[in-house]
């Protein structure tokens, strides 16, 4: 797992490939624009995030397929009724583009 706040290289997003496959879970900061990317469970990456000063209301997951760049909001994480959100997938609109915003940001090397 990696804590990630500004925009990676083709190197290490090669270097994700090799260690964990093709499809990479994110937890990202829709606020902060900080993600942590990688480990087996969104609520590692919660609790690096939360350990940086992030809100719990503004931490969601999901993840990216990097062959194809795909990217997904669907996250066990993301099942908050407090919130409105009583699904997997990020349901509210705005909060789901700030996540998408926030991995290409990340992930820009992939979108030349």
């Amino acid at each position: 797992m990696k804590l990630v706040d500004y925009p990676l290289t083709l190197e290490e997003v090669r270097e994700f490939q090799e260690e964990g496959g093709n499809y990479l879970k994110l937890t990202v900061d829709i606020e902060n624009c900080w993600l942590v990317a990688g480990g087996e469970l969104h609520a590692d990456g919660e609790k690096i995030l939360l350990g940086k000063g992030s809100r719990q209301d503004d931490i969601w997951g999901g993840g990216i397929n990097l062959r194809d760049k795909q990217i997904d909001t669907t996250a066990v994480l993301n099942f908050r009724p407090k919130l409105g959100n009583d699904s997997l997938e990020i349901l509210d609109s705005e909060k789901r583009e700030k996540f998408i915003k926030t991995v290409k940001k990340i992930f820009q090397i992939l979108w030349p």
